[in-house]
């Protein structure tokens, strides 16, 4: 499984991570189809630079023709005038493979769980977390996740 070995690969590396998205709502139990793994990751430059070589290690590789410490340095301005909420990576010999990292949140401002899938350790974005994420996103996709999400609250 793709996030297993995305996953496997960041904990050793000790790249701190949350995963995000659509593999997080599974995880938490509300299942919907999707194929890339969406992360948060924290906004530092040197955890991004660690992330990108840990990415090239499984065939990925930036959609963007960007440097890690240009998505630090000019993050607010690719969200703001490119519209740019994520810097994706892709196998370009699977393109099944994606991963996307969120530069819109900052895992230092995110709570995050851990569970356990296989044998393998997951940090994942809190349930409340990933409410918040949903609201602020506006997406479509975004919005019924978030219909789920707060059914699933109100029974926790």
């Amino acid at each position: 499984m793709f996030l297993l070995k995305v996953a496997s690969l960041l904990n050793k590396r000790k790249i701190p991570y949350a995963i995000a998205g659509g593999y997080a709502m599974a995880l938490h139990g509300i299942v919907r189809a999707t194929m890339d793994v969406d992360l948060v990751l924290n906004l530092k430059k040197d955890d991004f630079i660690k992330f990108s070589e840990a990415m090239k290690e499984i065939s990925l590789l930036s959609r963007l023709p960007v440097l890690p410490a240009q998505v630090i340095d000019f993050r607010k301005e690719y969200i703001k005038q490119r519209n740019l909420i994520a810097w994706s990576f892709v196998n370009y010999k699977d393109p099944s493979e994606v991963v996307d990292v969120l530069i819109v949140e900052d895992l230092a401002k995110i709570k995050t769980i851990k569970m356990t899938v296989g044998d393998i350790k997951i940090s994942v974005v809190s349930l409340k977390d990933l409410v918040r994420m949903k609201e602020n996103s506006g997406r479509a996709q975004d919005l019924l996740d978030l219909e789920n999400l707060k059914k699933l609250s109100k029974e926790k």
